[in-house]
């Protein structure tokens, strides 16, 4: 796994990971206390069954390579069924052993 200097890099990445199906980056990328491995199927499958657009990054909070923890709020657009969908999400991230990880949905 390619070390993310950001979480926004990170996050970046893992939007790769998904247009790709990388369940496998995916699931090393997400925090130890939120990862979930028996989901990676359902993941891929997803990830396959759409078609991906654009990201936009609409916000970043910290996440810098100073920092240790970070969100970063985002548009993630696809097709799903003949239609435009859109996650809109703002993803909190935390550095776990010196490296970004993906810790889950910001509150």
């Amino acid at each position: 796994m390619a070390k993310a200097k950001t979480a926004e890099q990170l996050m970046r990445s893992r939007y790769s990971a998904f247009v790709l199906a990388n369940g496998d980056y995916l699931i090393e990328s997400q925090h130890s206390k939120t990862r979930q491995p028996k989901e990676k199927k359902a993941i891929i499958n997803w990830a396959k069954s759409v078609q991906w657009i654009k990201l936009e990054v609409l916000e970043t909070t910290k996440g810098q390579i100073e920092d240790t923890e970070g969100t970063v709020t985002f548009n993630a657009y696809f097709y799903e069924n003949g239609k435009v969908d859109v996650i809109h999400e703002k993803s909190a991230f935390v550095k776990e052993n010196n490296l970004w990880t993906y810790l889950g949905l910001s509150k």
